[in-house]
This record gives C-alpha cells, sequence and structure tokens, in this order.
C-alpha cells in the first residue's frame, strides 16, 4: 500500500471531526450572513459581486478601478459587467483622475449610498446579535480570529 492509500484509509480521529464541524460552522455562518442581503439585491437583479463592489466603493469613495481588482481579487472582465451594471443603473459614478486621466475613480450616488445601507443593515443587526453577549476580551478574539482568516 501507497503512503498515499494509507493516508486516504486512515481512520477519521475525534480531532478531525472536530475541525469540519468548525468548518461546516463557518459555511452556515457565512450563507446566513449573505441571505439577507442575497434577497434584496435579486430586487435591482444584481449578486454578491454588486453588493461587494458597492461595500468598497462606499467605504474608499474615489478609490481607483486597480485598487478594487486588487481589494476583490477578481479579473478586469468580471468588474467590467458588475461596474457597467452599478454605473448604467445610477448606483456608482466614474471620473477620471484629476492628475493622471487614464485612472478611473470610482464613487457612490446618493442611490449607491442608499443601497448599501439596506444591504448592511440585515448584516450589522446579525453581528451586533453575536457579538452582544460577549465581553470586550472575547470581541477582540473574535476580530483577532477574522483577520487570522484573510490572507496577505
Amino acid at each position: 500500500m501507497t503512503d498515499e492509500e494509507t493516508h486516504l484509509t486512515a481512520p477519521i480521529t475525534d480531532e478531525d471531526i472536530a475541525q469540519l464541524e468548525n468548518i461546516e460552522l463557518l459555511f452556515f455562518a457565512y450563507r446566513d450572513f449573505v441571505s439577507d442581503p442575497d434577497k434584496r439585491l435579486s430586487n435591482y437583479n444584481f449578486g454578491r459581486a454588486h453588493h461587494r463592489v458597492l461595500y468598497f466603493v462606499n467605504r474608499s469613495p474615489g478609490m481607483t478601478v486597480a485598487e478594487l481588482l486588487d481589494i476583490l481579487r477578481i479579473t478586469k472582465q468580471s468588474l467590467g459587467r458588475v461596474l457597467k451594471q452599478l454605473i448604467e443603473s445610477g448606483h456608482i459614478v466614474q471620473t477620471e483622475g484629476a492628475t493622471d486621466r487614464r485612472k478611473r475613480l470610482l464613487f457612490p450616488t446618493s442611490k449607491g449610498r442608499e443601497l448599501i445601507l439596506e444591504l448592511s443593515e440585515p448584516q450589522s443587526e446579525r453581528l451586533g446579535k453575536a457579538l452582544q453577549s460577549l465581553d470586550e476580551n472575547e470581541r477582540a478574539t473574535v476580530v483577532a480570529f477574522l483577520k487570522g482568516m484573510i490572507s496577505r
């Protein structure tokens, strides 16, 4: 039997199961965290990609398309379609850079700000409920855990 075959037939330990349960918790938490905005986005024929673009453009008005691509880690082609829809629907405006006209700067419109607030409200409520029973140190642990999950 090869090492690979032995590994595949090795018994699953309690520790293995605990690890899988943690992964499952993350799947369920993510599913529920995005479900409320998903329902609202469908009213606009938008999806999660639109939500992410709106979120980050609202967090950093005037960001460049290149900065947004770096944050989202998506291709120009993927962003192009979503951004076009958000511009055409009046949620985002794109302008040329003042010093470098090749740069495209992105700004939310009032319509875009209203939508991101609408989408963020249930997520903020969900986070608030989850953190409400935790003390300050436990909240700091949650933040440290989430930061530890981010690549970079």
